[in-house]
């Protein structure tokens, strides 16, 4: 992934072209495509940026042990192209509550 200087992100070509292999991937899931389908949308557009379900399925598809080297690469190109605002608005909700997930203590 390269940075044009004063823009936004855009997909690097090694990024760009593991996407299209997973797009192109008969065995490639449908949270892998999405994932590579928003990064290779981004090859060469410094103001786009990645939608919030496009983002949610990179996460997984990073966290998922069982997706390939390519799909991986896209994922991570397409995530790091998320919007600010997503992604703080995303860690905001997480911290709301006790955390613990257990039984509150008396």
């Amino acid at each position: 992934m390269a940075t044009k200087k004063g823009r936004g992100k855009v997909t690097g070509r090694k990024a760009a072209s593991r996407a299209s292999k997973t797009l192109r991937s008969k065995s490639a899931g449908k949270k892998s495509k999405t994932a590579a389908g928003s990064a290779l949308s981004q090859r060469k557009a410094p103001k786009k940026t990645t939608s919030k379900s496009a983002a949610k399925a990179a996460s997984k598809v990073l966290r998922d042990g069982r997706t390939s080297k390519n799909a991986k690469s896209a994922a991570g190109s397409a995530l790091s192209q998320t919007s600010r605002s997503k992604t703080v608005v995303k860690a905001s909700k997480k911290r709301k509550g006790t955390g613990s997930g257990g039984p509150k203590a008396k």
